[in-house]
């Protein structure tokens, strides 16, 4: 009787693994953020070479940043609020398909191919999965989240004291040495997102995810084209 009790608590668990999660191909309730924000811009980093690889990212078939029209929705919003204090959103990354971050771990486990080291200047490159900087499972795979920065409407650079996807503690929201306008500039965009129903995390100052996000245990695997 243990033994089957042990038999049958092991199914179970395995079960509650294969729903814990799972992929879909199925991208019609996601659409490209132009069609809803028409004065964004885009640096979509993982379709070029300028990222921490040094090349294009699988499943990158074309520079559009995909959402869920949920996440698009109360993206507009943050859009519109930065929108009336002189500045436009410039998107660096949305929907991550799940065979983009199989390419990065793929990378990490290539140790002949450093990328490019200015992206993690003071770290090797098998910590940047182990330091949790690099995940197996992304939130943007679940097609809700974002990473972005502001620039001005004439379409110059606002300073945020650093860069997309610079695994450091300078990327750290609260990070301690920035100056002033850095700090503030920071904040305009954190306050704006979180009030369009976003949450940010404690390691990127440009990431952000819908608080209710449609699919929170699906992972998509659908091209971007």
């Amino acid at each position: 009787m243990k033994k089957i009790f042990l038999t049958v608590l092991i199914l179970f668990s395995i079960i509650q693994i294969s729903f814990a999660s799972q992929i879909s191909y199925d991208k019609s309730n996601f659409a490209p953020v132009y069609t809803v924000i028409d004065d964004a811009a885009y640096d979509i980093r993982y379709y070029s070479s300028n990222n921490f690889t040094g090349g294009r990212i699988n499943g990158y078939n074309v520079p559009v940043a995909y959402m869920t029209k949920e996440a698009l929705k109360a993206l507009a919003i943050a859009a519109n609020d930065l929108r009336n204090q002189g500045y436009r959103l410039l998107i660096w990354d949305t929907y991550r398909p799940q065979k983009a971050v199989d390419n990065f771990v793929e990378w990490i486990n290539a140790p002949e191919n450093i990328g490019d080291k200015s992206f993690y200047p003071d770290l090797k490159k098998s910590d940047l999965l182990k330091g949790n900087y690099i995940a197996e499972k992304s939130g943007h795979t679940r097609g809700s989240t974002v990473d972005l920065t502001l620039i001005k409407k004439d379409g110059s650079y606002v300073d945020m004291g650093g860069t997309f996807d610079l695994f450091s503690e300078i990327s750290h929201p609260d990070y301690k040495k920035l100056t002033k306008t850095q700090k503030q500039n920071r904040k305009i965009l954190y306050d704006a997102m979180i009030k369009a129903g976003f949450k940010g995390i404690d390691s990127e100052w440009w990431h952000f995810t819908l608080n209710n996000e449609p699919y929170p245990d699906t992972y998509f695997n659908f091209d971007v084209e």
